[in-house]
């Protein structure tokens, strides 16, 4: 076992005048399984990217292994996936390999297909089979469940609990539990380092915010109560001074000690209310406040929205899956479960208006307003007031959520194409959020969304209480929204 020692390290991109890094130091043991969390664009790729030697940076960065970053760049997927595994890791025994695919339980005959004609799910697993080839190499992992369905994540979750030396990007909480046993975390003030995994993390730093929360309450008690005794004990001096100077005769030796000490007690006060202010002042840094937001979701007509009844839907003349029945009423949060490929989405693109091929009965009620967020970013283009006036959204609100999300005032002119992925998304979300909708459908909308935002999303949905039919495969987020649950499996 040997440690990569981050000292008072600095770093801000090219062009930039805020430091994604500044002066941060701690340390990782290389047999640690390593959750890395922190909110979207606060820097979690770019630490990877630095201990790759990606970027140049003030401090330094020290350790006596090599590192291996997940994905790997895949320029030419029109060959055998054989071949893309051979370009990758030249040197692999190709039985060690199947012992992996094994453990990631997926057959060996996918290497002698073309890469690109593999699903995201059984892409993930064999570059991560052929990633666990290289043992003498810690493993930088970032966000390897965007293409995971829920039985992929368990699967997976469950094939990392079984290595050790590597960092883990994920912003699923199941998924974490099941395979880490230290976390990286990148909070508002601070990088801390903690043992333990994602819920044991949560609960210490719920209880941090609660003690921080009743310190600060208690030093503002203090700071007013010591404002108002300085501020008496000055005004009995002055008072007293006043008296040396009147008309009627007086001990001015007597009244001049009074006045001095007086004074004393004022000063001594001020610097108790000082120093409460400095110990104020180091209270609630990585909190993340949480202020309440009124969205209304427009009324309908109707109790019950849509109605499928043993509904199957065809891709090129074969059904994807077979005579599935459920209706949308008015209150429901319906979650749509299946594995990749089962055709939810596909549900999903009926119910928005799409031709979509299939037999059995699909009712919807007319004048039924949808608001959906699709999986792609790629659309996304101008600043955030002109994306606003494109959907005639109201901006305040809009960016209301925004901040809520973790969105900085700054951000609020750049261009949207220099947002990151988990940036883009909560846009996608704040605007469904906003639009005039009896309904809305969401497909993945939670991909690359920080752990704290989704934590924040659910509760904001709790609160709002919006009619919804969403495909998720974050088991923590569905348990806790889901009404009801149509499985396609």
């Amino acid at each position: 076992m040997s440690q990569i020692n981050v000292q008072e390290l600095t770093f801000a991109y090219e062009g930039s005048y805020d430091n994604i890094f500044e002066k941060a130091s701690f340390s990782i043991d290389t047999d640690w399984k390593l959750g890395f969390i922190g909110r979207n664009g606060k820097g979690k790729t770019t630490f990877l990217n630095l201990l790759m030697k990606k970027f140049s940076y003030e401090g330094s960065i020290s350790s006596s292994v090599e590192f291996e970053y997940f994905p790997y760049p895949i320029e030419n997927e029109n060959r055998l996936a054989i071949d893309v595994i051979s370009e990758i890791y030249p040197d692999y025994l190709h039985w060690q390999l199947v012992r992996e695919m094994n453990l990631l339980e997926i057959s060996d005959e996918i290497l002698y297909r073309n890469f690109n004609t593999l699903s995201g799910g059984e892409k993930t697993k064999l570059l991560l089979a052929t990633l666990f080839l290289k043992e003498n190499n810690f493993l930088l992992i970032d966000e390897p469940t965007n293409h995971l369905d829920q039985s992929g994540r368990e699967i997976v979750s469950r094939y990392l609990n079984s290595k050790k030396g590597f960092i883990l990007i994920s912003h699923d909480r199941a998924f974490l539990d099941g395979c880490i046993d230290h976390i990286l975390s990148i909070n508002r003030s601070r990088i801390e380092v903690q043992k333990g995994n994602f819920s044991s993390w949560l609960i210490n730093k719920q209880n941090r915010d609660e003690f921080e929360l009743s310190e600060n309450r208690k030093l503002l008690s203090d700071i007013k109560r010591f404002e108002q005794s300085a501020r008496e004990k000055s005004n009995w001096s002055d008072a007293i001074e006043k008296q040396k100077t009147g008309g009627a005769p007086c001990d001015r030796g007597y009244l001049g000690h009074q006045s001095a000490r007086m004074m004393k007690r004022a000063k001594i006060i001020e610097k108790r209310q000082q120093k409460a202010i400095e110990e104020k002042s180091k209270l609630l840094k990585d909190l993340d406040r949480s202020f309440p937001l009124k969205i209304e979701q427009m009324k309908f007509h109707s109790r019950v929205y849509t109605a499928v009844n043993d509904l199957s839907i065809f891709y090129n003349n074969k059904a994807v899956f077979e005579q599935i029945s459920f209706c949308i009423e008015q209150g429901d949060r319906i979650a749509l479960r299946g594995k990749n490929g089962s055709g939810k989405s596909g549900i999903l693109k009926l119910i928005c208006g799409e031709k979509i091929e299939y037999t059995g009965e699909f009712v919807q009620k007319n004048q039924l307003k949808i608001s959906y967020v699709s999986q792609e970013t790629a659309h996304l283009q101008g600043n955030l007031s002109s994306y606003a006036r494109e959907y005639a959204i109201d901006e305040s609100l809009f960016k209301a959520i925004l901040q809520k999300l973790d969105f900085d005032k700054k951000q609020f002119d750049r261009e949207m194409q220099s947002f990151s992925e988990g940036q883009k998304k909560k846009v996608l979300i704040a605007r469904s959020l906003c639009e005039p909708s009896h309904l809305l459908v969401w497909d993945e909308p939670l991909n690359y969304i920080d752990i704290i935002s989704r934590m924040q999303i659910e509760n904001l949905l709790l609160d709002f209480e919006p009619t919804i039919l969403f495909v998720e495969h974050d088991k923590a987020f569905c348990d806790k929204i889901a009404t009801k649950i149509v499985d396609l499996n």
